[in-house]
């Protein structure tokens, strides 16, 4: 049983380095692609190229929209009492 888990531990820790080893580093010559291949991939850039094309233009959108109504109610001040006395006015002094 022992043996399986260093044989597990073991693979679980090369199995990464050895996915390393078989990406471009920077600097590297990219692989030369068939015929075939080269034409692939401009057919692929077309269609992307023709999807973008399908898809229709958005105006500019309101994200708070729905937080907020574009009719705001307005407060309406509300009129004074004909008999109510005039608030009295605090003028300069504190003297009373």
């Amino acid at each position: 049983m022992r043996v399986f888990r260093a044989v597990a531990i073991i693979a679980l820790l090369t199995v990464p380095a050895y996915a390393q080893d078989h990406v471009q580093r920077y600097g590297e010559q990219d692989k030369i692609k068939s015929l075939q291949q080269l034409q692939d991939d401009k057919d692929a850039d077309s269609a992307y190229k023709r999807s973008l094309g399908n898809i229709p233009d958005k105006g500019p959108t309101d994200p708070w929209g729905n937080a907020r109504s574009a009719d705001a109610p307005k407060t309406v001040a509300k009129p004074a009492a004909k008999n109510a006395p005039a608030k009295p006015t605090k003028t300069g002094s504190n003297a009373n």
